[in-house]
This record gives structure tokens, sequence and C-alpha cells, in this order.
């Protein structure tokens, strides 16, 4: 997970301009926010005995040229929700640790592949 967030972050801030306007960006702040959402979930399910969920945060709309750091701190984030989760006692009806893995792995590397066309 690390390794393809990483890569992908590494190429977001190596893109020119043009083609950050032209797209790419916005699919990047996309999966920012989709992994930030999966990382926010994993993290309140692991606190759940605590009163009262806080709110889901959104990943902001910060420019173009720092996409590249949300797509790694949000992926980075979802990894060691990953790694908690996979430590922690789970219910019978939770999706495997891996199975999310596997799913986030496709997404980041789905954006990347729609970013840089």
């Amino acid at each position: 997970m690390t390794l393809v967030v990483e890569r992908f972050a590494d190429r977001l801030r190596a893109t020119p301009q043009s083609r950050l306007q032209r797209g790419a960006a916005a699919e990047a702040l996309e999966l920012a926010r989709e992994l930030a959402v999966r990382a926010q979930r994993l993290e309140s399910a692991a606190s759940a005995a605590e009163a009262g969920a806080a709110p889901a945060r959104v990943v902001p709309d910060a420019g173009i040229f720092v996409v590249g750091d949300q797509v790694a701190v949000a992926g980075l984030d979802l990894a060691e929700a990953l790694r908690a989760t996979a430590a922690a006692p789970a219910p019978d009806d939770a999706k495997a640790p891996s199975a999310m893995l596997d799913e986030a792995v496709r997404l980041v590397e789905q954006a990347e592949i729609r970013a840089m066309r």
C-alpha cells in the first residue's frame, strides 16, 4: 500500500501544472478524500467504545500543487489504520483487513492510471 501511494504521490509532485489543471489534481483529490474516509471509518470502528463518534473530516481542496502530499498522507493514514485493524480482534461480519488493503491498492492504481493519461 505504502509503495503504490508513494509512487503516485511522487508522480503527482513531478507532474506539470498543465496536466494537473487538466484533471490529474481533481482525480488525486478525490482519491485522497476516499482514502481518508476509509481510514476514519476504521479508526472510528476501533474506538466505538468511546462515547459519540466524531464527524468525518474531509480533505480540503488546498490547490493543485499539494495533491501529491494529500494522497501520501491519506494513503499512509489508511495503511496505519489497516495495520491496527489487522492486529485487533474483529467481529465475524467484518471485512478482512487483507481484502480492504487489496481494494485500497486497486483504488490508488486506478486513480493513477486515470490521472496520468
